[in-house]
């Protein structure tokens, strides 16, 4: 149970902490914020159940991405916002400094397999993202819009 706690939620919590942070930078309000945050989590959760791949970055940002449609047409905002802030936890630029370290090092194989699985990473957040949003709208054309409460 320790090793769970320590390996899954604690990890899961700091992304949705972090998620919840970048809110104030662009701007999203009251509730959002928690909405944002928990996004940020559970596709940090994803990842991590999918073994920290590139492929299981692919899925989180594809649940990310899915998450943010329902998201944003009950809250009636952009999904923009919600994307965005929920994916920055799986933004890979720690990968983007350790492979700019290996080059200045002389580390060739180092410096050229970091950078891939870098840039790898990037293009399934990308891909993921975009895949999820394109598919939900083609499939749920008409997904209830929920209306704000008069008075």
């Amino acid at each position: 149970m320790n090793e769970v706690i320590q390996n899954y939620a604690l990890p899961s919590l700091w992304a949705a902490l972090a998620s919840f942070g970048f809110t104030y930078i662009y701007n999203i309000h009251g509730f959002g914020k928690i909405i944002c945050g928990f996004g940020g989590g559970m596709g940090w959760l994803v990842y991590l159940l999918g073994g920290s791949t590139i492929w299981s970055g692919f899925v989180a940002a594809a649940v990310i991405g899915v998450f943010s449609e329902i998201m944003a047409r009950v809250r009636r905002s952009p999904v923009t916002a919600y994307l965005l802030v929920s994916l920055l936890p799986l933004v890979p630029g720690g990968g983007i400094y350790y492979a700019m370290s290996h080059c200045v090092a002389g580390e060739t194989d180092l410096f050229i397999t970091t950078l891939l699985h870098t840039f790898g990473m990037a293009a399934a957040l990308a891909v993921g993202a975009m895949l999820a949003s394109s598919l939900f709208r083609t499939i749920f054309p008409r997904f209830p819009r929920f209306t704000k409460r008069q008075g």
